[in-house]
């Protein structure tokens, strides 16, 4: 039994916009060598555009290999301070109490370098303006006073009491950064 071949239908050419039936690829877009010549500049830019995305993604992938745990530390607490800072966009400094038009930080309450298990710990982390934390060295005496006014004495007690040791491993700093992504997200959001 014979089975009829398909009629191939007809293509408008990419270059001189006639039309054509493709002769030998179905994928065919040029109607001849001529304006194949012609349509060959685009495809080279295309071409070239892809391979350069390409290129980047690789370069990316391959700086992500080279981080340290360091590096992710620094990056996780970068974003967990942004979220920190948005999250009391609305509130004065916890230590003085003050607004103002200044820089602000994200200022712990217990440091970060002398309790890395609460480095990451929402509570524990405040919106602080730079004279506070930098050159009052946080102004723990009025930082705790608003702190108990905020999350009440028994978290304070919490925060202060003893913790157990904390080592972040690299999947857990991606996580963390995952997850106050998502959260800062939410929070502009909720603020469009």
């Amino acid at each position: 039994m014979r089975t009829a071949l398909k009629e191939v239908k007809q293509k408008t050419c990419k270059a001189c916009g006639g039309k054509f039936r493709p002769s030998f690829n179905s994928t065919q877009v040029v109607c001849s060598v001529k304006c194949a010549q012609a349509h060959a500049p685009v495809n080279q830019q295309k071409a070239r555009k892809a391979i350069d995305q390409r290129e980047r993604r690789e370069i990316k992938v391959r700086k992500e290999k080279l981080k340290s745990r360091a590096d992710h530390l620094k990056e996780a607490q970068v974003v967990v301070n942004q979220y920190v800072r948005l999250r009391d966009a609305d509130l004065p400094c916890v230590s003085c109490g003050r607004f103002h038009d200044g820089q602000w930080h994200a200022g712990h309450f217990r440091s970060a370098g002398g309790h890395p298990e609460l480095r990451f710990e929402p509570l524990n982390i405040w919106r602080q303006c730079a004279p506070c934390n930098t050159h009052k060295s946080g102004d723990l005496v009025n930082y705790r006073a608003e702190l108990v006014r905020r999350i009440g004495a028994e978290k304070v007690e919490w925060l202060e009491g003893p913790h157990e040791a904390k080592r972040y491993t690299i999947d857990d700093l991606k996580a963390i950064k995952a997850e106050y992504r998502a959260k800062i997200k939410q929070l502009k959001e909720a603020a469009a």
